[in-house]
């Protein structure tokens, strides 16, 4: 299981966070987001992936986006139509990755999944709220039960280190559980992580790969 640290937002912080190596680093490119990024990103070991979160933007910004920042994969968290996912995965190299999110809550329909299976790398599950995400709570992953995909998923949505034993729980199905996206839990203020949490996540999240593996043998 990977390990993505979103909301990045200073370069001395990124710069420690980025010697935790987790799997993917994410920068928030919605202007209205307390933790948006407008700076330049330090150099980070390369076997960090960098995510660029987007909000229904244009496809030319988001293509300005992957130049400037050499960003490895895309997340879309808006409203982006199957259509709009293609043509964008079509203008861009094919090894970056696509992320579509989808917002969560106990009556989701699954069924609204099928369409983005061929347009997409991954789906990322996030807590439905009055934002588009970051709104720091979880939502009920038993509806995760009914996932009907073999697409491999990220889970967001207000994960700390409490929720960590839920997550192995859920390794221990047949779920295509791929990453964890963690946040809001992990600073001081928006946008500003906690190095010793990010620590203590990115030391669970290794322990969690260990019995992925083991279950997987």
């Amino acid at each position: 299981m990977k390990l993505k640290i979103c909301g990045m937002k200073y370069p001395d912080n990124i710069l420690e966070v980025g010697s935790l190596l987790p799997d993917y680093m994410g920068f928030i490119f919605w202007e209205k987001s307390a933790r948006y990024f407008d700076g330049m990103i330090p150099d980070l070991p390369k076997s960090i992936k960098k995510v660029g979160v987007f909000v229904n933007a244009t496809q030319d910004e988001i293509l300005e986006k992957i130049i400037k920042y050499d960003l490895q994969a895309i997340q879309l968290h808006g409203q982006e139509s199957v259509e709009f996912c293609l043509d964008l995965k079509d203008k861009i190299d094919n090894s970056i990755e696509i992320i579509k999110v989808f917002s969560v809550d106990d009556s989701f329909d699954f069924e609204l999944l099928k369409p983005f299976e061929v347009v997409c790398d991954y789906f990322l599950f996030d807590t439905k709220g009055k934002l588009p995400g970051g709104n720091g709570t979880t939502f009920d992953w038993k509806v995760l039960e009914k996932y009907p995909s073999s697409k491999p998923f990220f889970l967001s949505g207000g994960i700390g280190i409490n929720e960590m034993d839920a997550v192995n729980e859920i390794l221990k199905t047949n779920l295509p559980l791929y990453a964890i996206d963690v946040n809001s839990k992990f600073e001081i203020e928006p946008g500003l992580k906690n190095i010793e949490l990010c620590r203590n996540i990115r030391r669970d999240a290794l322990q969690c790969v260990s019995i992925d593996n083991k279950i997987k043998k």
